[in-house]
């Protein structure tokens, strides 16, 4: 059965935008995934599919992160275009020590861009228009679309646009031990040097561990994942 889709409007923002939050038909999700965020050791994130759905007469897939990170909480609802993994629409709900925000981002995948509204207070603060040489990505999703690749081959690359434009390479394959266990897993790094990512070498493609090393580095590594029972 597909998820149902409906657009929460909120009365001052309905004149401002298209619209301030996504809710649907509450279900149990295809597929979760727990990660302990090192090297803090305080907090979690979890990625919850719920599968395909329907979005203004096309299809589209509905994915659902969390983080919960020392008084930082940040919620995104991502619905994306179904096989592709490039998002259409994504809704975030932040807190930062007890201080609220909503981000709306509405993609053009066609137009290679997004339009960014930023509301604190229930008032619309910022907007903006990001624009790519390709159709950009959404940062958590990247690591789930390489379950998609058809081949993986030591050596292979893969092009990531979000907005910066990085090349992403699968150095090895490897074993390593993170909270669920012990994994053989294909490792890729990117370039420039923004992100690791390790994913299982199986069927399943799991993320199993995230490495980013940005400002603020950190680590994500795969702690339980349930699927739901058919």
């Amino acid at each position: 059965m597909k998820t149902k889709i409906c657009l929460g409007i909120v009365s001052f923002i309905l004149a401002k935008s298209l619209f301030a939050g996504i809710c649907f038909a509450q279900q149990e999700p295809l597929e979760t995934i727990i990660y302990d965020v090192k090297p803090l050791g305080i907090g979690t994130c979890e990625y919850q599919d719920f599968g395909p759905t329907e979005y203004r007469g096309q299809k589209a897939q509905l994915t659902i992160f969390k983080t919960d990170v020392a008084g930082f909480k940040d919620k995104e609802v991502i619905l994306s275009e179904a096989g592709s993994y490039l998002p259409i629409l994504v809704q975030r709900d932040i807190s930062i020590w007890l201080h609220d925000e909503n981000i709306t981002e509405e993609y053009s995948i066609r137009q290679n861009s997004f339009k960014l509204t930023k509301f604190k207070g229930g008032k619309k603060v910022e907007e903006y228009t990001v624009k790519g040489s390709k159709p950009i990505q959404n940062a958590i999703l990247v690591p789930f679309s390489l379950r998609g690749a058809l081949e993986l081959k030591v050596g292979s690359t893969f092009d990531v646009v979000l907005p910066a434009e990085y090349t992403v390479k699968l150095i090895s394959i490897e074993e390593i031990s993170i909270p669920a266990g012990k994994f053989r897993t294909y490792h890729f790094t990117s370039k420039p040097e923004k992100f690791e990512i390790w994913i299982s070498a199986d069927d399943l493609r799991i993320p199993v561990k995230i490495k980013g090393l940005g400002g603020i580095p950190y680590t994500l590594e795969m702690k339980r994942r349930f699927t739901k029972q058919r």
